[in-house]
């Protein structure tokens, strides 16, 4: 009986699962089937399991997250029925300088990873829980642990370094990078879409609720937005993205916030929600913005910052690299949103970026112009993909160790 891996994707009020065949695991690349728990926290929960409707969800108010995991698992073991579970693979932000590889998580592992929970506040807690908890209950389990800064160790160290006294290098304070597993992802999807052009100077974007862009030449990454934390680089939904550290102390010192409120100012109150006062979501500001009221001048300055800073980005990680020939759009916004591709593109057009506008209306794989100096391509992203292949080669690996 075939064996499977479950591919779990835990964040603060979600929860992501997919379950992949390992036999079948290089040549498919989609889930024998997947779900999602949403809403956690919330008395809106809902479940949404092999792509049928959502379903409303009662969850413990006390320990929602637990609640929604057990949930999960129940799921899970009900679609198996006998067939084997081999490993859980989890999507975990933060490896510091220690993991980059996909490891095997013990206690010890466990404890490490817990200490790097103050530079992926929104994500890090989350994974380490669905971990302990299934260490506790299915100790049998083999659970293995995939970074998302794993993919930028590649990255050279003039690229890392921050401008502090040296002694917080060695302490392990640098930039890291992240979305690295949906950017592995893009440096095996690609040589497929677009053949040897994958391996010149590309920039992918991955434009989600969380978003960064990447530098790759060699289909390595090269550069990257997000450094020491997953607050850096883009405005996202939520969070600033790169700001003066000046504000920072200012909002402290003057402004009398806490470290707390500072915290939550960042990452939950900032971004698009922060400057339009609506909403996180393009996809809800861009009706919004042909308002001649006040709603619609903060939407405008909202959408308008937001694509400045990743044009503003972008050419920095173009002079990284050298010139451009490759730009890629994944993730939930760059996959779907086709008027922020297009500002994007205008941005970028002194770079001979030439978008066709129907192709990109229909959200094409191939989305500029024959006549266009780069490419420009929409590729859906596959972390849960990624993370089963990371899990199932460190099974390989620990098996040919034993024999």
């Amino acid at each position: 009986m075939s064996e499977h891996i479950l591919v779990l994707n835990c964040g603060s009020s979600s929860i992501k699962f997919a379950l992949f065949e390992r036999a079948s695991l290089e040549a498919q690349r989609q889930p024998l089937w997947s779900g999602k728990v949403s809403g956690i926290g919330s008395a809106r929960a809902l479940l949404e399991v092999g792509g049928c409707s959502p379903l409303p969800l009662t969850l413990d108010v006390q320990q929602p997250s637990h609640a929604a995991l057990q949930e999960v698992l129940r799921q899970v073991w009900q679609r198996l029925g006998d067939a084997p579970l081999a490993a859980v693979a989890h999507r975990v932000v933060h490896g510091g300088i220690k993991y980059f590889d996909p490891v095997v998580v013990d206690a010890a592992v466990l404890d490490d990873l817990r200490s790097y929970i103050p530079l992926a506040p929104l994500h890090q807690p989350f994974a380490l829980e669905a971990i302990d908890a299934l260490l506790s209950k299915h100790p049998e389990l083999v659970q293995v642990a995939c970074f998302d800064t794993g993919f930028h160790r590649s990255v050279a160290a003039v690229e890392q370094m921050l401008a502090l006294p040296y002694s917080a290098w060695e302490r392990g304070i640098r930039r890291y990078g992240f979305h690295g597993l949906s950017y592995h992802y893009l440096s095996l999807a690609l040589p497929l879409r677009i053949g040897p052009l994958a391996r010149g100077r590309v920039l992918a974007a991955h434009l989600g609720s969380g978003a960064s862009l990447c530098a790759l030449h060699d289909l390595q990454s090269r550069a990257t937005t997000m450094g020491f934390s997953a607050l850096d680089g883009l405005m996202m939904g939520t969070r600033c993205g790169a700001i003066d550290p000046g504000a920072v102390i200012y909002l402290m010192e003057i402004e009398k916030l806490t470290l707390q409120q500072v915290a939550h100012l960042l990452y939950e109150e900032s971004g698009l929600l922060g400057v339009s006062g609506v909403s996180a979501d393009p996809s809800v500001l861009l009706p919004l913005e042909t308002q001649t009221d006040a709603t619609g001048e903060r939407v405008r300055a909202a959408l308008d910052l937001y694509v400045h800073r990743i044009v503003r980005e972008a050419g920095a990680l173009i002079a990284v690299l050298g010139g451009l020939e490759v730009l890629v759009f994944t993730a939930g916004i760059g996959e779907h949103s086709a008027p922020i591709r297009e500002r994007v593109c205008a941005g970028l057009s002194w770079l001979g970026v030439e978008l066709d506008a129907e192709l990109n209306q229909q959200n094409a794989s191939v989305i500029s112009t024959l006549q266009s100096k780069v490419l420009v391509v929409v590729e859906p992203t596959n972390e849960e993909w990624i993370a089963a292949l990371q899990a199932d080669t460190r099974l390989h690996a620990a098996s040919a160790a034993l024999s």
